[in-house]
């Protein structure tokens, strides 16, 4: 039997909105699942009407829920293997920290006004059961670079490997289909940034600004960030992070998401990057890059969605 999934292996567009929801403990429990139904068939409604009426759009609405939300919920049992609440992970200087999230939605589209209409409809329901605790508006930056100016997301699959890298198969057979969707929210030190030499930012990501070569392995730090964050041609996720930021308050940063087949995948990158390997080798871009959020969710497939959504 065919299993369709949510969007997640959707390319970057221009515009995109990521929210999180935290549910209110002071609403009763079936309104939480009331409203929840109604947000799941909204979704798929959403994206149905989305590419009818703007089949040209890339337009789209990816949910993913986390672990308290399921429990709450009273999702089907057993979970999805790896659905947990994201444990912080420390290194000697700098940590990816654990926030709490209930519910996640990526809403991207080419056309600005769509992205903010579903955004919208959305947040409409989702205030009558639960509080947003973030809301990022990302964009395109040039030819998909992230504010500290090199090109992001090089090394993301692509074609069937897409899919096999961001989509859960038969290896958790209940759950074939879904995505663990893993986000983190950075703010950049862009004064810091800025005052490095273009060689030595070069040497921070491990590639060449201008035109995106990766540096060969004699040459590259081994605490760049391509370095650390690539553990292997066998473990790859699918990034779509996005800049954002206020400009006259210079607070700019970045939107890590990636979808992936297991969140361990995930894990070993991190611990790549925040403990280091060796331990102490940490990713040089974390000393201009602060992770401010975290956490895990996962994105059920659209026949599963349906369900919940009656």
């Amino acid at each position: 039997m065919t299993v369709h999934t949510q969007n997640v292996t959707d390319y970057p567009n221009n515009n995109t909105w990521f929210l999180v929801w935290n549910f209110r403990e002071n609403v009763p429990a079936e309104k939480v699942t009331a409203v929840f139904r109604r947000i799941c068939a909204l979704v798929i409604n959403l994206n149905n009407s989305a590419l009818d009426r703007f089949p040209d759009a890339k337009a789209s609405c990816v949910l993913g829920i986390g672990y308290d939300a399921w429990l709450k919920l009273g999702l089907p049992q057993p979970l999805p293997r790896e659905l947990k609440n994201f444990e912080t992970i420390a290194g000697s200087k700098h940590a990816a920290i654990s926030t709490k999230g209930d519910l996640h939605f990526h809403i991207r589209a080419d056309e600005k006004s769509l992205a903010y209409d579903m955004t919208s409809v959305i947040s409409a329901h989702m205030k009558e059961i639960a509080d947003c605790a973030v809301e990022v508006q990302g964009f395109r930056y040039w030819d998909s670079r992230s504010i500290l100016g090199f090109v992001d997301g090089t090394e993301n699959p692509h074609g069937a490997d897409r899919e096999f890298f961001a989509v859960v198969g038969e290896e958790d057979s209940a759950y074939k289909g879904g995505s663990y969707l893993f986000v983190q929210k950075y703010l950049h030190d862009l004064a810091a940034w800025k005052s490095l030499p273009v060689e030595e930012q070069e040497k921070v990501i491990g590639r060449s600004k201008e035109n995106d070569i990766e540096m060969d392995d004699d040459v590259k730090p081994k605490n760049s960030h391509i370095a650390l964050a690539n553990v292997g041609d066998d473990f790859k996720v699918v990034r779509d992070n996005m800049p954002f930021g206020n400009v006259s308050s210079n607070e700019m940063g970045t939107y890590f998401i990636c979808y992936a087949s297991t969140f361990s995948t995930v894990e070993k990158m991190l611990t790549n990057m925040f403990i280091g390997n060796p331990p102490g080798n940490y990713d040089r871009i974390l000393d201009f890059s602060t992770a401010q959020t975290g956490t895990l969710f996962f994105v059920p497939s659209l026949d599963m969605l349906d369900g919940f959504g009656g």
